[in-house]
């Protein structure tokens, strides 16, 4: 009995192992699958001409060691934030003035009244016109690291992507209120801010718009901090925005369009006020690969300036013919 077992294990083992030997013979092993989920990076740099309704018409160089934040006053001068330094230049790019910073000043803003106001790391330095330190204050918080600034009547609005929170103080430094924080009740999610690009800006009705870049939205609040609109558009083609956290950068034109920046396809469009997708202003082909921290400004004739870091540029922007 325990041979004609031992025959039947024999002859099942041997049929299994001619079975294995026969199916690497007659059938091809699957290759490997692409990754549906993976974009193709070469191919989305590549942008439909028809959809460029810009072209570059100048641009001037920085004469510094790093270049950061971008911001125009109501004479359409020029002002560019970067490593311990402030310049000033007019609005056909001449060189004006000059002013040293204590530390790297990551964003600025031009107020109406003409303060001057810059973000450097977790504090806000407020500058009369002529350059003068009228005060400064700092954003409590062991992570607190300011990515942007804007102010209006006495009112400062500065964007915390370490802490990932609108903080609204008085010009003086005395703290109102934190804006933005998740509040399902009043339809706020809060911020996903992956990264030290966070942005915000000021509309045409006196509204903060802020971007939610992990999110790929914008949202608009009221001085009480309270959400009135909001848009999002995720994908990684040109009528949206992709990655991790974009826009990077935002600015308005005066039909309440916005202007956005991009990282990772570094990219600048125009979206309408619904958010929906207009026109490109600029293509990944006109950057350098890798370039990160286009700040955006729109001057009073709407043409577009774009601060490029990595080729110390302020690059202008007007509407082809």
């Amino acid at each position: 009995m325990k041979n004609k077992l031992g025959l039947i294990f024999s002859v099942v083992l041997l049929l299994l192992l001619v079975g294995l030997i026969a199916g690497d013979l007659f059938f091809e092993k699957p290759k490997s699958q692409k990754n549906i989920y993976e974009y193709d990076l070469d191919e989305l740099r590549q942008v439909d001409s028809s959809l460029i309704a810009y072209k570059e018409t100048a641009s001037f160089l920085i004469d510094g060691e790093a270049v950061y934040g971008l911001a125009l006053d109501s004479d359409d001068n020029i002002y560019v934030s970067g490593r311990n330094k402030l310049w000033i230049f007019n609005s056909n790019g001449e060189f004006q003035s000059s002013m040293k910073v204590r530390g790297d000043a990551h964003c600025v803003n031009v107020s109406e009244s003409g303060n001057i106001l810059l973000g450097v790391g977790n504090r806000v330095d407020v500058r009369k016109p002529n350059g003068g330190l009228n005060n400064s204050f700092q954003i409590k918080g062991a992570k607190a690291y300011i990515s942007s600034i804007a102010e209006k009547d006495g009112v400062v609005y500065i964007a915390d992507a370490g802490q990932k929170i609108v903080h609204q103080y008085t010009i003086d430094g005395k703290k109102i209120n934190l804006i933005g924080g998740k509040n399902l009740e009043k339809g706020i999610r809060g911020f996903v801010v992956p990264s030290p690009y966070f942005d915000l800006m000021l509309g045409r009705q006196g509204e903060l718009w802020v971007v939610n870049p992990g999110r790929h939205a914008l949202e608009a609040y009221n001085e009480k901090g309270d959400l009135i609109s909001t848009w999002e558009r995720t994908s990684m083609r040109v009528d949206g925005f992709g990655g991790c956290c974009n826009p990077s950068h935002v600015a308005m034109l005066s039909d309440g369009s916005f202007v956005t920046s991009e990282k990772g396809l570094e990219r600048i469009k125009i979206h309408l006020p619904s958010g929906d997708f207009k026109s490109v202003v600029a293509a990944p082909s006109q950057f350098d690969a890798g370039t990160t921290g286009l700040d955006l400004a729109v001057d009073s004739n709407d043409r577009i300036v774009v601060l490029d870091p990595s080729r110390k540029q302020v690059r202008i922007f007007e509407l082809k013919e």
